[in-house]
């Protein structure tokens, strides 16, 4: 990476042979807007697959990207997210945890700008799912990776990937849209020192899909003293069906979930909130 990136971004894949190729598509620079491959890093880091995926191919999308296979993986990605971020070198950090996440051009920009307003910020994003529905609804009417694929061919999302708010729906946790404290955020932007300080995610959580791993370091981002938080305006993240432990599950796993999270933590899991501002121009699209 170049002695002037700003920017590493960390994301994890297990058995995501169809959708880390659009992912890292979304995120490479001939996709998002006013970036060169001189600013940023993306590090890949699989997570034990054992359906893998075609790295040529991946390679060859950007000159930025890399991978790392995770030495002791397990049923959580929290681990592999902290050794990416251990092993990267940007100024800033954007954690993307789950790797079936495709961007919106504008978010790896935003993130940046966001973060050069001063020390103490950490930037988010609210999430969306392809598809009509959230897709632990719209997967009982048939959906799935076959007719995703063919929706995703009915924009041309690689010209103009806010396209891709006409072909999804809010997630659970942004179900409250733009302007309110998301539960969870899929693409957290902060300072390495501010990750250092938070101790970036808590590998006790150790259910299959890592439980509320990512709940609970966004709460605990919220919840930080001295943090600001900012809401990039017109950005998000939009998940790819693929099977996934907790957004794809036909029975919610949330109970378990919550029950690791109460011996984790001691008490019942419970959404932060805080005074935010919002950044970047009104949603395209959305």
């Amino acid at each position: 990476m170049s002695p002037v990136s700003k920017l590493s971004v960390v994301l994890v894949t297990y058995n995501m042979a169809r959708e880390i190729p659009r992912t890292l598509e979304s995120l490479s620079a001939p996709v998002q807007h006013a970036l060169s491959v001189a600013d940023y890093e993306i590090i890949v880091v699989d997570n034990g697959s054992t359906k893998p995926f075609d790295r040529a191919r991946c390679e060859a999308i950007a000159p930025n990207i890399r991978f790392l296979d995770q030495a002791h993986p397990t049923a959580s990605p929290a681990g592999a997210m902290n050794s990416g971020i251990r092993t990267s070198s940007g100024e800033f950090v954007c954690a993307m945890v789950d790797g079936a996440r495709m961007a919106s051009p504008g978010l790896l920009r935003r993130g940046i700008e966001a973060l050069q307003m001063g020390p103490d910020v950490i930037a988010g994003t609210i999430a969306h799912h392809l598809g009509p529905k959230v897709q632990s609804e719209s997967m009982k009417e048939g959906y799935n990776q076959s007719v995703e694929d063919a929706l995703l061919e009915t924009v041309d999302w690689r010209r103009d990937g806010y396209k891709l708010f006409g072909i999804s729906a809010l997630a659970g946790s942004s179900a409250h849209g733009w302007y309110k404290l998301p539960v969870e955020c899929n693409a957290i932007f902060m300072r390495r020192a501010t990750w250092d300080q938070l101790g970036g995610y808590d590998e006790r959580f150790q259910t299959p899909g890592g439980g509320l791993c990512n709940l609970d370091l966004w709460k605990r981002a919220v919840d930080y003293p001295s943090s600001r938080i900012v809401m990039l305006l017109g950005e998000s993240t939009f998940h790819q069906f693929h099977g996934g432990i907790a957004t794809n599950a036909q029975v919610s796993p949330w109970n378990t979930y919550a029950a690791e999270y109460l011996k984790i933590r001691g008490k019942p899991f419970a959404p932060s909130q805080k005074d935010f501002v919002c950044y970047g121009p009104p949603p395209q699209g959305a």
